[in-house]
């Protein structure tokens, strides 16, 4: 047999959620007052039930409606819904099952069971009834226990081939005929089932994962006769997790006293492992389960309960894994949990593996934990199906990692200092919010465990970084026992009042936490804030509060004393004040704003005494200047080399459309290459770690050059070469000439993976969210060009309602001074005052250079005033070549909020899109229109309307223009389409 490759099989997370999804919530009892109140223990029964339920982890404890007479029991079934009929019949009656009879003849669907006090002369009259309406009789002794248990035997009979065929939930089959001992056993099985349980469910990482995880619990079944066990054991042979069996009971409709030794004998002949308990009155039967190597118990012990739950836990998966010596039989070890399996699995000696493995031993114990994935995986093979039992024991060992891997992606867990470890994704400390970037993190988490898709590229993983979350119940707990209110909402300056959280004090409980947070986390950690209003669908509240990074230190106290103080000083900037001023723009009230604070393992490697990862980017699923072939909805992306602080503070990146990443403005000539490609990068600073903390979350960080990443050997995937002799830029890395951060080996030569998990995440991204998204993303490459992909954070792009509602066709066009539909750019602007335009009257590019001369003494004076402008012009502009545009620098035009480029007919350029400054107008949010009356009809340009306004300045070549009421600006850029509209 050809073992399949681990890496290769997809282990799919169990959703409990599906499982038990048929109950009983509602119970007829039919009874005498009498029966009632000794049923009740005084009035008590929906409380004893309660209580059973609560005391095992269990919900929906059902609701009990009492009745006396048949006539009562008849109404109540027509009249309400029930699921289950119980009846404590009087013996005395001549007809005990006529209820039952009438009530399965209009309800034959819902169950039938009766309660009745045993005795002999009962189980004679039992005898000589038709109880074929009724579906179970059970002896009552007063054991509230044996309700629970009837009613989860129901349940269970009603959900088992669901679960069983969903995924793979166990059986245990108790094949028993008498009454009175399965009333007995049916109890103590459930308390054993549903106790090991709820301890197993410890495991799960959170208190609503623990409650769905009990749904996986194994199901109990009772067969009353050998072929009832035979017909159960065909349709759940699969799912059984072990058997027990009286010896004798009905066999073709006779007594059958070796009717279990037969059935035994014909299961074991179908999988000679599955477990099977006797259990007998008679002690000479333990011969024939000493010959079927079966336990057997003597029904006549009087510790017959305890005997049932040891060997059940013995033999069934339950409690410890005891690893034995085959030979002596001697304990080797005790295994309690997945967690120590994966440590001890290699410790294990090898005859002992083989001994347990070839038992299905290590199946039994993941099915009788829920732990499905790896049970199914590990049943399927044996031993001897390897070539060594080296290789079985990685097998076990991998198939843990990467199941350990699945179950703690996509959930919320609750920090546990003894549990977290590698595998934990995301973990929150305390019981408030998360805040919105901690949502965010979440959900793509949630992603990536939803669409395995994403991890299906050779050598390339798709994950979130290890997260730790301190909710805001944190954040209060520190405001109040500091008493830092008053200080916060003072005026007092943004250093002042660093320095008063700086001095105040974490809760010291969360000191352990801490230091089991840094025994893991070996890489630098970013002190993250997520406020309750950042990443919000309708606020744009992302970059206004501090990100910290620090670094990861030998000595772990030190690193802890960094991390506390950098959470200290995220909450901080809550109350900075830019922070209040944002707070009352977006009306918003700064005393109810509740910081949560994120701990996040940094991505990147370590270069002597700095630390960055190969590449940091910003992604928006909406690209509002798309060029050529471009598509707005195809998205867009910016990335750099090193930390991607550095594109939040305005440094250059390199930006292309997954869709086109051959398309890219910056390298399309050799001078946009060498002037707009990045130089600089940010690194985080290994060395000088006694720099004191500052309102500037970039204190630490080291601005370096691209001849610092050179000798850090950390661009051969990411550079280009300049040889200046040729003048020509070599894809690839090579040892001499100027090196150009171009990513070609990774957007067009397929190193690694970038665009197409771009595009997925994207497309992901925004079909979960429901509208336009941002995604902050690092990825770091190891020097064979495997490597790591890391989503750090999502958010909604805020778009404006009134420009998503607007038809721009419904727009007068006499109100417009230009309208295009061939625009770059997004949004609603009001503010804008100024128009600059040439005159396009016997207009003459020979001027050119002139013209450039003087719209940059105009650029000046708004530069100066802190005002912007609207720029309109015939050709392209900041062309080369003067005669195809006005040979402007973006420094000469910097404060324009719009540049128009316009055809004239006797000068007929085609236009730039902005190409010669596009790195500006995408930075800068600057918007663009693209303006031909001579050859589109649907494009304005109404000079007239604008001669006729008195000019502010005018030369022989341009004029300025300035109203007294703004002009409104309107750019779609989804449509590409664009208007000015004339001032009110």
């Amino acid at each position: 047999m050809n073992i399949p490759d681990i890496k290769e099989f997809r282990f799919k997370d169990t959703s409990f959620a599906n499982l038990m999804n048929k109950r009983i919530y509602n119970v007829l009892l039919v009874a005498t007052k009498y029966d009632s109140f000794i049923l009740e223990d005084d009035g008590r029964i929906d409380e004893q039930i309660f209580n059973e339920y609560m005391s095992l982890n269990l919900r929906y404890p059902p609701r009990f409606t009492q009745v006396v007479t048949e006539a009562e029991a008849l109404v109540e079934l027509e009249t309400n819904h029930y699921e289950l009929i119980i009846q404590m019949p009087n013996m005395d009656d001549l007809d005990i099952f006529s209820t039952a009879r009438l009530a399965k003849a209009k309800h034959a669907d819902i169950p039938f069971v009766v309660l009745t006090p045993f005795s002999r002369e009962v189980s004679k009259r039992l005898s000589q009834e038709d109880l074929s309406s009724v579906d179970y009789v059970f002896s009552w002794l007063g054991n509230p226990d044996l309700l629970l248990a009837i009613i989860k035997l129901i349940e269970d009979a009603m959900n088992a081939e669901h679960d069983t065929e969903s995924v793979g939930v166990q059986t245990i089959l108790l094949v028993e005929d008498s009454v009175r001992f399965y009333s007995s056993a049916l109890p103590t099985l459930f308390k054993i089932v549903l106790e090991e349980s709820k301890n197993f469910s410890k495991e799960a990482l959170n208190d609503h994962q623990q409650m769905l995880r009990m749904r996986g619990r194994p199901k109990v079944m009772l067969a009353r006769t050998y072929e009832e066990a035979v017909d159960i054991y065909k349709k759940y042979g699969n799912n059984i997790l072990g058997i027990v069996s009286d010896m004798s009971y009905l066999h073709d409709g006779e007594k059958d006293m070796l009717a279990g030794y037969n059935l035994a004998k014909w299961i074991k002949q179908q999988d000679r492992f599955v477990p099977v308990v006797f259990t007998s009155s008679e002690i000479s039967n333990k011969v024939y389960a000493d010959e079927l190597d079966c336990s057997f118990i003597d029904k006549n012990s009087k510790s017959f309960p305890l005997d049932l739950r040891k060997q059940i836990i013995n033999n069934f998966g339950f409690g410890d894994f005891v690893i034995i010596d085959p030979a002596t039989n001697e304990e080797i070890c005790h295994i309690r949990n997945l967690k120590e399996l994966q440590k001890k699995i290699f410790e294990i000696p090898t005859e002992s593996l083989v001994y347990h493995m070839s038992r299905n031993h290590f199946s039994r114990f993941f099915y009788s934990r829920a732990i499905f994935p790896i049970a199914e995986w590990l049943k399927k093979l044996d031993t001897s199906d390897f070539h060594n039992v080296e290789d079985a024991r990685q097998v076990i060992y991998d198939a843990i990692i990467k199941y350990r891997r699945i179950k703690n992606s996509g959930i919320v867990a609750v920090f546990d200092k003894d549990r977290f470890d590698e595998f934990s994704n995301f973990v929150r400390i305390g019981e408030g919010s998360i805040g919105g970037k901690g949502r965010s993190i979440a959900f793509m988490d949630n992603i990536v465990k939803d669409h395995v898709e994403l991890n299906e590229y050779a050598n390339t993983l798709v994950r979130i970084p290890r997260t730790v979350v301190l909710c805001t119940d944190i954040f209060d707990e520190f405001m109040e026992t500091n008493d830092l209110y008053p200080i916060a909402l003072s005026d007092k300056s943004d250093d002042e009042i660093l320095r008063y959280f700086l001095k105040a004090s974490l809760p010291e409980r969360l000191i352990e936490d801490f230091m089991a947070f840094l025994d893991v986390v070996k890489a630098p950690i970013a002190v993250r804030s997520s406020s309750l209003l950042e990443d919000s669908h309708y606020q744009p509240f992302a970059g206004v509060y501090s990100t910290y990074m620090i670094p990861s230190l030998d000595d772990k106290y030190e690193t802890l004393r960094f991390m506390t103080k950098a959470i200290k000083a995220v909450y901080a900037s809550v109350f900075y004040k830019d922070s209040k001023t944002y707070m009352v723009a977006t009306q918003n009230l700064i005393d109810q704003e509740k910081m949560a604070v994120v701990l996040q393992e940094t991505v990147g490697t370590r270069y002597d005494n700095h630390f960055y990862p190969t590449l940091s980017g910003v992604a928006r699923s909406l690209n509002f200047y798309p060029l050529g072939n471009e598509k707005a909805e195809e998205g867009i992306a910016n990335i750099v080399l090193g930390l991607g602080k550095y594109i939040v503070d305005g440094g250059v990146s390199l930006r292309f459309s997954p869709y086109h990443p051959n398309n890219i403005v910056q390298l399309s000539t050799l001078d946009f290459a060498l002037r707009d490609t990045q130089r600089f990068f940010y690194a985080l600073d290994l060395h000088d770690t006694k720099k004191e903390f500052s309102t500037n979350d970039g204190f630490n960080l080291l601005k370096l050059s691209i001849k610092d990443a050179e000798k850090d050997n950390s661009i051969r995937y990411i550079a280009s070469t300049y040889e200046p002799v040729d003048q020509i830029i070599y894809d690839g890395y090579y040892e001499t000439g100027r090196k150009i951060i171009s990513f070609t080996n990774i957007l067009q030569n397929d190193i690694f993976p970038l665009t197409e998990i771009l595009k997925q995440t994207l497309k992901i991204g925004q079909e979960g969210m429901g509208r336009a998204v941002e995604i902050e993303f690092a990825a770091d490459l190891n020097k064979d060009g495997s490597g790591c992909f890391y989503l750090l954070q999502i958010r909604p792009i805020v778009q404006n309602k009134e420009l998503s509602s607007e038809d721009f066709s419904k727009i007068s066009l006499d109100k417009s001074i230009l309208y295009s539909s061939n625009v770059l750019g997004h949004g609603i602007s009001n503010d804008v005052y100024d128009i600059v335009y040439v005159k396009t009257k016997d207009f003459n590019a020979g001027n050119n250079p002139k013209i450039a001369v003087e719209i940059d003494e105009i650029n000046r004076r708004f530069l100066n005033e802190d005002k912007t402008y609207i720029l309109v012009g015939p050709g392209r502009w900041g062309s080369s070549d003067p005669w195809l545009g006005i040979p402007v620098k973006w420094s000469q035009i910097s404060n324009a909020r719009v540049l128009v480029e316009i055809g004239l007919n006797n000068y007929n350029i085609e236009p730039s899109q902005g190409t010669h400054f596009f790195q500006n107008l995408t930075s800068f949010g600057v918007g663009y229109f693209s303006i031909n009356n001579y050859l589109k009809d649907d494009c304005i340009f109404d000079e007239d309307f604008l001669n006729s306004q008195p000019s502010v300045y005018e030369t022989e070549y341009i004029r300025h223009i300035r109203f007294s009421q703004p002009t409104v600006i309107k750019i779609d850029g989804k449509k590409k389409i664009g208007v000015v509209l004339k001032p009110e």
